[in-house]
């Protein structure tokens, strides 16, 4: 881990570059830097004078001590020797607001480089640069060009927008930053580093990730994964660009079904981070987040006031991946004990008016389902809020009674431990306050609310971001029989197969393969019976003969006929990708890959358990454990294979993608029928 101390607790603080113009970025970092004297911050500009009631030196050498870390706002023709004047002032870190650099092009990446090397030197720091600067409130350290509130979220973003967007709607939920930091170019300091010195900083409870380019994508799953492990500390993660397919050179299934959407979501997914789409949903997960509490389960119980409101509830819900049971004759009759007749009990619970006369009862209501085992989580909708907070007169004994019933309600979540979340027409009023005190996101969608409850439904543990294993030797034959060689020699199982060029070699492959039936595949193009390359259930040397006639001459390969009866074909196939490195793909295969689209992704190697999880997961799971008579196939054989063929892909990084397509898992245990490799290009490569 990288010390970045000299960023976030330097002694001094220098702003090179300050103005006294509104519009430019030196006066805006200059005018927050001063929110704070806990340290000297020191103003330098070439023409001298006043900027911010403060006189500004001439030059860090005119500051006459020494800096500790220089925020450098210039124009990029005098980056330079602002950057040798910090260094020469002692500075430990550099803050680099100017642009122009890897940004602009070949020359800049060639200036970037160069000011990294000095940098590195002279061992310090360097942020960004093209960044927007950083903050740190506990530390009081304000270098970005505008003002956030303070609060328990550390942002890393390669956003100013967003980062403003999240202040805002943090604010909303009673959150705030503990440190923003902006990235910038991430010539030096990179996400990594700073995501890990965010999860040890005892300020921050949790952190958000906004990134568009993951410049080492495997490096931020395994601190991803440090931080949730380690410290205990919730990751949040919003990516740009993820629509974008990101393997383009690859011949295979591979690669025509797996986006950088599904690379990040495997990350994320193995690391344990929570993955968000919008800015919105990042500020609920975040806002679910801060209360720490978990579910057992996802069996959640709806709340509410109204059946429109509930039934939208329980749909929401179900979207979230919870669970909407019905409740049993026990809670039911418990239910009906502080309710009145007309409420429905079954779950949704509907309140029916009951609250317009009595709020006590919401609480009430509430401290039964969480006191259900049967219950895990609880959502409650509605119109809770508005009695004390709409701003209509509903008399003061009934504005009285909501606030009691809030107090009681937060007292109940925060006795049960388990989560809730509130949807509220009226989220700011005085009743929900101290629930959303007690932890409980308090938001005006109900769809938001289910997200905030499905983020923090039982799971179970993350996967964890697997360890790379050792390079093996190099290879550099990718034809069919070799690839099965390597495959065979990493653990996979195959059908008897032997190579042939002509007819009195295939004569001779059919004679040392034994009985039939066979199958014949011509090696150059796809493996595809479609396309007439692949002749199968050939019943003798005969029919084998009679099929190579047909094809065009080359390599080809006589193989035993696999017994195909119960067995189900699956595909299992790893993608290189150039920033998260080895990504695996299992699914259902066969011809149907690309049309039935049913298949999961996950950082490789793949250990066996993951694998069997991944399975499990696959829409038509039921399919592998018996349907209709159907007897269920060898899962375990299957993880294996899927162990096997992942690792084996993993220890070979000159592979772009490596491919077994059609593996056959029936009830007795599981064969590749296909496989195809594709070494890696220098396109890949860079």
């Amino acid at each position: 881990m990288k010390d970045l101390s000299a960023l976030f607790r330097p002694a001094s603080v220098a702003i090179v570059g300050a103005s006294a113009d509104p519009a430019k970025w030196g006066n805006s970092v200059a005018r927050q830097a001063l929110r704070s004297d806990r340290r000297p911050v020191h103003l330098v500009n070439r023409s001298g004078g006043r900027i911010l009631g403060r006189t500004a030196a001439r030059s860090l050498a005119d500051v006459g001590e020494p800096v500790d870390l220089a925020v450098l706002a210039v124009p990029v023709a005098g980056f330079d020797e602002a950057l040798d004047a910090a260094l020469a002032a002692g500075a430990r870190a550099v803050v680099g607001i100017t642009a122009g650099f890897a940004e602009a092009g070949p020359a800049g990446a060639d200036h970037q480089r160069a000011i990294v090397e000095r940098v590195r030197r002279a061992r310090a720091l360097l942020l960004g640069p093209n960044c927007l600067g950083l903050v740190d409130t506990e530390a009081e350290l304000y270098l970005s060009s505008d003002p956030f509130r303070p609060g328990t979220v550390a942002l890393i973003s390669q956003s100013g927008n967003l980062a403003l967007e999240l202040d805002q709607r943090l604010g909303r939920l009673g959150l705030g930053f503990s440190r923003f930091v902006s990235l910038g170019n991430q010539a030096d300091v990179s996400l990594v580093d700073v995501l890990d010195d965010c999860a040890s900083d005892p300020g921050t409870g949790a952190i958000a990730v906004y990134a568009e380019d993951f410049a080492d994508g495997r490096g931020f799953a395994e601190a991803a994964a440090r931080a949730v492990e380690v410290h205990g500390t919730p990751v949040v993660v919003l990516a740009a660009g993820r629509s974008i397919a990101s393997a383009r050179g690859a011949a295979s299934h591979t690669g025509a079904l797996t986006s950088g959407a599904d690379v990040v979501a495997a990350a994320c997914r193995d690391a344990g981070a929570h993955l968000a789409r919008t800015p919105r949903e990042m500020a609920t997960l975040l806002a679910a987040l801060r209360s720490g509490r978990t579910a057992a389960g996802r069996r959640t119980a709806i709340l509410t006031d109204g059946g429109g409101h509930g039934a939208i509830a329980a749909d929401a819900a179900e979207r979230a991946g919870l669970t909407v049971p019905e409740l049993s004759p026990a809670v039911r009759d418990r239910l009906r004990a502080v309710l009145w007749p007309q409420s429905a009990t079954a779950n949704p619970v509907d309140l029916a008016g009951i609250g317009e006369q009595d709020p006590a009862a919401y609480a009430a209501a509430l401290a039964i389902l969480l006191a259900a085992d049967e219950v895990d989580a609880v959502l409650m909708t509605g119109y809770f809020g508005g009695y004390a907070g709409s701003g209509e007169d509903f008399g003061p004994d009934l504005a009285r009674g909501e606030t009691a019933a809030g107090r009681d309600l937060a007292a109940h979540i925060e006795a049960a431990g388990k989560p809730v979340a509130v949807q509220s027409l009226y989220p700011d009023s005085p009743s929900c306050a101290p629930i959303a005190a007690a932890g409980v996101p308090v938001l005006d969608a109900i769809e938001d609310a289910a997200t905030a409850l499905g983020c923090l439904g039982g799971t179970g543990a993350a996967p964890g971001v697997p360890a790379l294993p050792e390079p093996a030797d190099p290879i550099r034959d990718t034809g069919y029989l070799a690839c099965r060689r390597l495959l065979a020699g990493a653990g996979v199982e195959f059908p008897a197969a032997y190579g042939a060029t002509d007819e009195a070699s295939v004569r001779t492959a059919v004679a040392a393969i034994g009985a039939g039936p066979y199958v014949l595949k011509a090696l150059a193009g796809e493996h595809k019976s479609d396309g007439g390359g692949v002749a199968l259930g050939l019943p003798d040397e005969a029919a084998v003969l009679a099929a190579h006639a047909t094809m065009t001459a080359g390599h080809f390969s006589v193989e035993t006929m696999a017994a195909t009866r119960d067995g189900i074909e699956l595909i299992v196939g790893v993608r290189r990708d150039p920033k998260f490195g080895p990504v695996a793909m299992v699914g259902f295969g066969g011809v149907h890959t690309e049309v039935l689209r049913d298949v999961a992704f996950a950082l490789a190697p793949v250990p066996a358990d993951r694998a069997l999880d991944l399975l499990r997961g696959l829409r038509s799971a039921p399919l592998l454990t018996g349907h209709r008579g159907r007897p269920p196939v060898d899962l375990d054989a299957a993880a294996r294979a899927i162990a096997a063929i992942t690792r084996c892909a993993a220890a070979h990084p000159e592979l772009a993608a490596l491919e077994v397509n059609p593996l056959l898992v029936a009830p007795a245990g599981a064969v590749a029928l296909d496989a195809r490799a594709h070494l890696t290009t220098f396109e890949e490569k860079r």
